[in-house]
């Protein structure tokens, strides 16, 4: 311990005398290595970070294609779950859900918050089990049953503070007076959505129909079965929906056979993620080109400050300090400023991380993952140490061999700005270069795209005098009948705004990514038995409006969305 702690009190007495150096060096390798880690953290967390719970590599996303009406993601109906949960030979059960919003009332101020609708199995097949009360049961998911609700812990936190007293209290959601039956752990992540409220399905099998592929469908392997095995169980399972439930009005089976129905499964954390991957890898090395760059200049630096202690290098060499003890005091110096760089640099790695949390950027999943945790502390550990080796070792390799005693016999001859001294220093300042050459051209073709994408027309004009508004009309509250009155006197409402000059209520918003996808059928042409009519996308709307308006779908529409 001795000899380490004088060696480290050399080192920082060292760099107080030059508090500039210190100050330039500590603030670059805080910069890049604070840059690596944060995208580090993200990868870790997003792509490498196995999802919380237990055996996920047997949880997969159940989804479909049909090549018959050139459909290639198909998500899964209540008919098709039905048959899955019961003759399945490869899953230890199946369960659908689907990312809804609704009206809570009763507690201060009325709230529209989000929540997940799931069947009865769902929870138990995520294997986390809530942290009071119980989970939902086969009673709870059948129609007619007492209407109850599950919270999740921040909802349970914010809104009841904590209270333990809240299962069996009843909460209005939706107008509908539900049971609190139990509270989600705080580790609770369900895939990449923050529901306040979890609540059942109770879907009636008796008046189910094929189709209203609505819902996402997720299924728990047996152990030892491949998502292989279990996609050809699927499709042996396929051709019994057209014998047990029937087709929707105005439609036939032989419309759902004509669409070739057949499995797309994969396994849920490729669903999760999506394409983001490449992205963060491509990320990942441009930041540690930035780290190279840094090691660079680092090393330019420290090959100047070597210079300057040629001849007490040299003196300590002739009173018989080999090599090797050298070589650990110039690399003490070096790994000494990479650790410290690497301290501010963690710190510079978890503000930005808040931040990007905070800022909750689209298209990024498990973003409430992210974090400092053990894996990042170590690899914010590794890149401070590779690095102090990297812009450590030159000068060691100039300046710890056999050339002090030139230097020492030399005198003040060898300062002399000979070819051979500033070989090294240029062949660093190249490397410096080309390396920022190549992020100057990248980010200026990032630059450029963005630029390009701000620019794009929306297809409508003077977009920046749309205001948009969400509203929910909840079932339990505003029946079918009322649904068109409720909406006009809305309009009237807005309308009489000062400033508002045109209304229109749409399903989904413009350029939102949402969108309906069904057969359209046209009034005065005549389809075959086995033709499905042309499948397109579309939006419902008010006449003469802006937007589109918003109409309850018949109960076999699928809501479909473009993301995930």
């Amino acid at each position: 311990m001795g000899p380490f702690s004088n060696q480290l009190r050399h080192v920082l007495r060292r760099l107080r005398r030059a508090p500039m150096f210190g100050a330039i060096t500590l603030l670059t390798l805080a910069i890049g290595i604070g840059a690596n880690t944060a995208i580090f953290s993200v990868v870790e967390s997003v792509l490498l970070k196995p999802l919380p719970y237990p055996h996920p590599e047997q949880l997969v996303s159940i989804m479909h294609t049909a090549p018959g009406i050139h459909v290639a993601d198909l998500s899964t109906a209540p008919s098709n779950y039905f048959v899955y949960r019961d003759e399945s030979r490869t899953f230890q059960d199946v369960g659908l859900f689907r990312m809804d919003t609704v009206s809570v009332t009763g507690l201060a101020e009325p709230e529209q918050v989000r929540c997940v609708v799931v069947t009865d199995g769902f929870l138990p097949m995520l294997g986390v089990p809530p942290a009071m009360g119980r989970w939902f049961t086969r009673k709870d998911d059948s129609p007619g049953s007492p209407d109850t609700v599950m919270l999740t812990w921040g909802y349970w936190r914010r809104k009841f503070g904590a209270d333990p007293a809240v299962i069996g209290r009843r909460i209005m959601a939706d107008a509908k007076a539900r049971e609190v039956i139990g509270v989600m752990p705080e580790r609770f992540r369900f895939l990449d959505a923050d529901p306040a409220l979890i609540v059942p399905f109770q879907f009636d099998r008796s008046t189910t129909y094929l189709g209203n592929f609505s819902y996402r469908g997720l299924g728990r392997l047996k152990p030892g079965a491949t998502v292989a095995q279990a996609s050809a169980d699927v499709a042996r399972m396929i051709p019994i929906l057209w014998d047990r439930f029937p087709a929707p009005p105005g439609m036939s089976v032989n419309m759902f056979l004509g669409a070739r129905l057949a499995p797309r499964l994969r396994p849920l954390r490729q669903y999760v993620i999506g394409d983001v991957g490449s992205t963060l890898w491509v990320l990942m090395g441009t930041i540690g080109m930035v780290l190279l760059i840094a090691c660079a200049n680092i090393a330019n630096l420290l090959l100047v400050r070597t210079e300057g202690r040629q001849q007490e290098l040299a003196i300590r060499a002739a009173l018989g300090a080999g090599r090797g003890r050298l070589a650990v005091e110039l690399f003490a110096e070096s790994l000494t400023l990479a650790a410290v760089g690497g301290v501010l640099g963690l710190g510079l790695a978890r503000a930005a991380l808040q931040l990007l949390v905070k800022l909750a950027p689209a298209g990024l999943p498990r973003l409430g993952e992210i974090g400092i945790d053990l894996p990042v502390l170590l690899f914010a550990l590794a890149i401070s140490l590779v690095s102090g080796l990297l812009f450590g070792s030159l000068p060691v390799v100039r300046y710890a061999g056999s050339r002090l005693a030139q230097t020492l016999r030399g005198g003040g001859r060898t300062a002399s700005q000979s070819r051979e001294r500033h070989r090294a220093r240029n062949v660093l300042v190249v490397v410096q270069v080309a390396l920022a050459l190549v992020l100057l051209v990248s980010s200026g073709l990032m630059i450029r795209t963005s630029r390009a994408l701000l620019r794009v027309q929306p297809g409508f004009t003077n977009p920046a005098e749309l205001q948009t508004l969400q509203i929910s009309l909840p079932n339990a509250s505003v029946p079918d009948e009322r649904v068109a009155t409720v909406q006009e006197e809305l309009v009237r409402e807005i309308a009489a705004v000062p400033g508002v000059t045109g209304i229109g209520l749409s399903s989904t918003l413009p350029m939102d990514g949402n969108f309906s996808f069904d057969p359209i059928a046209a009034e005065d042409r005549r389809y075959a038995e086995n033709q499905v009519p042309p499948i397109r996308r579309f939006k419902l709307g008010t006449n003469g409006a802006t937007e589109l308006a918003i109409r309850r779908p018949p109960p076999w529409i699928s809501n479909a969305r473009s993301g995930r």
